[in-house]
């Protein structure tokens, strides 16, 4: 699998479910939720659990949830949350439970940039995608890819150093990134004045990634990324010779 492919998961094979909304007798499937302060509740008098608790908040959240707040939430001390957290996740992966090797799930827990949060299996990404509304596609396109490997791996980045390497205009491609909030502008160059690009924790949460260190190695996968430097060191404005130098 390239890198390029690698990157693919950004859009497949990432958020596992979207939030289930709540209903009751007589509601018609409208949302019964109430605006009033919750009650205190003992998670472990619930049926399964904290395990349970923790996984039917994760289940509603759109977003990562630090352990600190899911901590919060459930009532109990972070490191306790933590514990659980990576038990759930080695259980889901299939892991050896103490009474034998578990069942794989379609779905993994991954500790992001931001917090924890449920994805989609990459071996399902194919079946995930049958999902998708007809007309839209849940892939970036392989443009895209390409684009935003070379952001990640170079950050920060000039779309004219992003163009180098993939020898084509890159502006089209870089809006659309910008859009799903995978890169954003962190500065212009301080030679040229070119705007700069790098990932966002986005990006990183939907690889399922806490820090950049986690990228593959890019010597297989990216070669021409050296010629940057050299872009880079022809675009600049070259600094006047001083005679008495």
């Amino acid at each position: 699998m390239s890198e390029a492919e690698r990157v693919g998961r950004v859009e497949t094979g990432t958020r596992a479910v979207e939030p289930v909304e709540t209903t009751g007798p007589g509601t018609g499937g409208v949302s019964t939720g109430s605006t009033s302060e919750p009650e205190d509740v003992d998670v472990s008098a619930l049926p399964g659990g904290a395990d349970a608790a923790l996984e039917a908040v994760l289940m509603v959240a759109d977003s990562p949830v630090s352990a600190e707040r899911l901590a919060a939430i459930v009532e109990l001390p972070v490191d306790e949350v933590v514990s659980r957290l990576r038990a759930l996740a080695a259980q889901y992966r299939g892991e050896h439970d103490g009474t034998g090797p578990g069942r794989p799930r379609g779905f993994e827990l991954r500790e992001g940039a931001q917090g924890w949060r449920l994805y989609s299996a990459p071996a399902y990404a194919d079946v995930v995608a049958r999902l998708v509304l007809e007309g839209q596609s849940a892939r970036l396109s392989q443009a895209a890819l390409e684009t935003l490997a070379v952001i990640a791996y170079r950050q920060p980045v000039t779309r004219g150093q992003v163009s180098a390497v993939r020898g084509v205009n890159v502006d089209g491609v870089v809006r659309t990134l910008l859009a799903r909030g995978l890169v954003a502008e962190v500065g212009q160059d301080p030679l040229s004045g070119a705007v700069l690009f790098a990932t966002t924790g986005e990006f990183l949460d939907r690889m399922g990634w806490r820090s950049l260190d986690e990228l593959p190695a890019i010597a297989p996968h990216l070669p021409g990324l050296d010629a940057l430097d050299d872009l880079a060191a022809r675009d600049r404005p070259q600094q006047p010779t001083d005679p008495n130098a």
